[in-house]
């Protein structure tokens, strides 16, 4: 048997995914959707292989594919997360499409695809393995946003994505061509040496091709002013799909966004702190006060999710390793909130129908005393109450700010926590005080009860034993700063 060529090792993961998802499409087009139960477990099986197959010695950063790819700890872990997220979203998604008439097997073979380019992005080396991770990412969640394809507000949703997404991918590729010109090169490595070496001024243009790069990646996290897809989109988009767009695409993206500040463009630090500064003030207070008026708990959770990127990008703003930190943290510890909180909104049916309305959550504590109980855990974590897991996310970030001097980003932040705090109590007071509405259907499904017993417990239960997330996430943030 010819060996493997070691430049294909660091790449394993993303080879095997690229393979089961190929496989499992043409399985699908030959036993048709009554194999999409099935599909679905495999692809979760494929994401589990691929967690083990990248988890190992990465101690030092390994390239591959002629250097566009490169494996490292910062990777890893956010590789990781974004495997956590896909899985846990398409198994909660299973009793969801079976119920509502969406059980086509080309749904999870999608999110693999997705899960495959967040990969890809994640490793990226090069501003050109950047732009193909990141649409061979959107493509396939431009699919799957319009995926009830009955539902005028999904396909909606789907066109709104598509237009504003190419707009955003446009404008990323006009920035990548700009830098590309004024430097002549695409390489993270020899990017990072021209704006490092003494006295190098960046010329206006790669100034510009910087701008324009932010607000591409700006776009795919969905921060302010590049958020306007984000309410419509989480409301239409079938809820399954909306809880994968909240957590997997946006750990994705934020990793890309961490590693091309910081590593490419890291001598650049003084053009686009300001940049960042802008748009995590402006996504915390947006998702403080956007968030207060919605009676949609999708729409709500939607400008929850612009706020948490806010959070969030102060650790970038830092532009510190321990802000690096604080960025990691705040992402896993998102993912398990984010995951949870969707889970409950998934178990909101009535007769039969989904139901979306914050005020149908009233009296939810008579009702299903359980799901009252696990909501109200992710409703306090996300509000930052100590001691559940959402107050470490925030203490940490808010920690690297204050160290870095840029002590206004840090009140501003607390400030927002503090008026978002009150569309988080909101929901828990209509559950515990409110007069009892009509009770939600049981049971919720097995898939979804697992899936919120191990978020809930993880977001309870942070505190006892934070040191592995803490210790991980500090190695891995060290990778961008060799």
């Amino acid at each position: 048997m010819p060996a493997v060529p070691a430049d294909l090792l660091p790449v394993a993961a993303e080879i095997w995914l690229a393979l089961v998802g190929m496989a499992l499409l043409m399985f699908g087009a030959f036993r048709g959707h009554r194999a999409t139960r099935l599909i679905a477990g495999l692809a979760v099986g494929a994401f589990i292989v691929a967690a083990v197959l990248i988890i190992g010695p990465a101690s030092r950063a390994t390239l591959a594919l002629g250097g566009l790819f490169v494996v490292d700890t910062f990777a890893v872990f956010m590789k990781t997360l974004v495997l956590i997220g896909a899985a846990l979203t398409l198994i909660m998604s299973l009793g969801y499409i079976r119920r509502e008439d969406m059980e086509r097997f080309e749904f999870p073979v999608l999110v693999l695809f997705a899960t495959l380019g967040m990969m890809m992005m994640v490793s990226a080396n090069d501003l050109m393995a950047l732009y193909i991770g990141l649409e061979l990412q959107s493509l396939s969640l431009y699919v799957i946003a319009a995926f009830r394809r009955d539902s005028l507000r999904s396909t909606e949703a789907g066109l709104k994505y598509f237009v504003l997404g190419a707009l955003a991918s446009g404008m990323l590729l006009y920035g990548c061509s700009l830098v590309y010109g004024f430097t002549g090169t695409t390489r993270f490595a020899a990017l990072a040496a021209l704006f490092a070496a003494p006295g190098a001024e960046p010329a206006t243009g790669v100034v510009v091709g910087l701008v324009f790069i932010a607000a591409g990646l700006a776009f795919k996290v969905s921060a302010v002013p590049f958020h306007m897809w984000t309410p419509d989109v989480y409301e239409g988009a079938p809820t399954p799909v909306t809880a994968f767009f909240s957590v997997a695409p946006k750990i994705a993206a934020v990793a890309l966004l961490l590693r091309v500040m910081m590593q490419p463009f890291g001598g650049l630090e003084a053009q686009w702190q300001q940049i960042v500064v802008f748009i995590s003030v402006a996504s915390m207070l947006l998702g403080a006060f956007a968030a207060l008026v919605q009676t949609n708990i999708k729409r709500l959770m939607a400008y929850s999710s612009i706020g948490h990127i806010g959070y969030a990008l102060l650790g970038l703003a830092a532009g510190t390793e321990a802000g690096v930190r604080g960025v990691l943290i705040y992402m896993a510890i998102y993912l398990a909130m984010n995951v949870g909180a969707f889970g409950c909104i998934l178990a909101m049916r009535r007769q039969d129908r989904m139901v979306e309305d914050i005020d149908d959550l009233a009296g939810l504590s008579r009702t299903h005393p359980l799901m009252a109980l696990a909501l109200g855990i992710f409703m306090f974590a996300m509000a930052g109450i100590p001691p559940l897991a959402g107050f470490f996310a925030k203490l940490y970030v808010f920690l690297a700010v204050i160290e870095a001097k840029l002590y206004v980003l840090a009140v501003i932040g607390v400030l927002s926590s503090v008026v978002a705090a009150y569309y988080y109590l909101r929901i828990v007071k209509i559950m515990y005080f409110d007069e009892a509405a009509d009770p939600f259907d049981r049971p919720i499904g097995r898939e979804l009860s697992l899936v919120l017993a191990g978020t809930g417990v993880f977001t309870l239960f942070f505190f006892v034993y934070p040191r592995p997330l803490l210790s991980v996430a500090q190695t891995a943030a060290a990778a961008l700063f060799p």
